[in-house]
């Protein structure tokens, strides 16, 4: 019994790499580093021009800093002999202080990239770690984002309508960090991932922007000849988001996201879907194979003599916002829109069109998966490399 007593869970994380062993360290951010903070005294006038400063927005977007997204502010001669704005350094991480949900509060972005008289926006606050050699930067712009700090930061929250949290509340809060040699090797690995991803999202932006471009050039090569009702059909339907892990369920995409979700098994063997009202109205979605949609959706069938992928292509570059009506909630509706003109060639040449758009979408899917992949990658890496 005595021997039980001495053993203890090493404080190590589930995944390691080889060559590392012994515990990490127990410490606080209070006690390897100081904090410092953004701008004072600032009214509107003093913005849009002056130095560069680190907005709100481009540190909750991102763990690492890109500075090609600064704003700029007046600072005056006097506040630079008095140094009463702090100017942020290399190796600098920033936090966000208040956000509309606890578990968005606190998010984090490490200044990576040199430049010269730089201040931080006064809704963050800055922390400057006290020996950069023992504890990376780079490091801690993954461990700050990672899933166990990001829960304690979310229990640090404190609000109703807005959630604030407090600076030296972070500064206490508990954290574990391996050697130095550790963590440069865990910020290497993951930064390599990051760069891949960015790769991955430059490949995915050109193919879109190929497909669009080529959409755009084909919908213009003639005069509008048709409208759009004499070769699509519609039906509506109501979204549902309850049978989401259903066997043929598709995800409908719109401007911020998955939307909505396709299931089932009826309909016909392809459709044409289009967000009827909401933040993603006018997004289009084509779905071959057969499954029944739920949702606030218009779901439109090509009529025959038609190619319902060539139309599809069509929609995708179409304006729906002559067409859209309502102030809070936005809406379309297919017998507004579907009296638009546009333009149709020969259904030979909308096969042919179909055929050479499809090739580049079925390219732009496969990107798209390797981008999920590498996703993956990353959130496993950031749930099983930290404690």
């Amino acid at each position: 019994m005595a021997q039980d007593k001495d053993l203890k869970t090493p404080n190590v994380p589930p995944l390691r790499f080889t060559g590392f062993t012994g515990d990490w360290k127990k410490t606080t951010l209070g006690e390897i580093g100081k904090t410092f903070n953004g701008l004072t005294g600032k009214n509107s006038n003093d913005f849009g021009q002056g130095s560069p400063y680190i907005t709100y927005k481009s540190i909750f977007d991102n763990s690492k800093v890109d500075i090609s997204r600064v704003e700029y502010v007046t600072i005056t001669d006097n506040e630079r002999i008095k140094s009463a704005q702090n100017v942020v350094r290399l190796g600098d991480i920033f936090f966000t202080t208040s956000s509309e949900t606890p578990t968005e509060v606190g998010m984090t972005s490490v200044l990576l990239d040199g430049i010269e008289d730089c201040y931080l926006n006064s809704f963050c606050f800055g922390y400057r770690l006290s020996n950069k050699e023992e504890t990376l930067p780079e490091y801690f712009r993954f461990y700050l984002r990672a899933s166990v700090i990001r829960n304690k930061l979310s229990i640090l929250a404190q609000g109703s309508t807005r959630f604030n949290i407090s600076k030296n509340e972070v500064m206490r809060m508990g954290i574990n960090l391996p050697n130095s040699s550790e963590q440069e090797k865990i910020a290497a690995l993951l930064s390599c991932i990051d760069e891949r991803i960015t790769t991955q999202n430059k490949i995915i932006e050109k193919l879109e922007s190929l497909i669009k471009g080529i959409a755009h050039k084909v919908a213009g090569m003639g005069k509008p000849n048709i409208r759009m009702s004499e070769c699509l059909e519609c039906t509506s339907s109501t979204l549902q988001e309850s049978d989401v892990s259903e066997v043929g369920t598709y995800p409908v995409y719109g401007a911020n996201g998955i939307v909505g979700y396709l299931n089932g098994y009826n309909t016909s063997d392809e459709a044409i879907y289009i967000i009827k009202d909401g933040s993603g109205v006018g997004s289009v979605s084509y779905v071959k194979g057969k499954c029944s949609a739920t949702g606030t959706l218009n779901i439109l069938t090509a009529k025959q003599d038609y190619s319902l992928q060539f139309l599809y292509y069509i929609l995708k570059v179409f304006s729906f916002v002559p067409y859209k009506t309502g102030m809070a909630i936005p809406h379309i509706y297919f017998k507004d829109y579907g009296k638009a003109h546009i333009f149709c060639p020969s259904y030979s040449e909308q096969l042919k069109y179909a055929k050479f758009l499809s090739t580049i979408d079925d390219k732009l899917l496969v990107e798209q998966n390797i981008l999920i992949n590498l996703s993956l990658q990353k959130q496993y890496l950031l749930l099983q490399m930290f404690i």
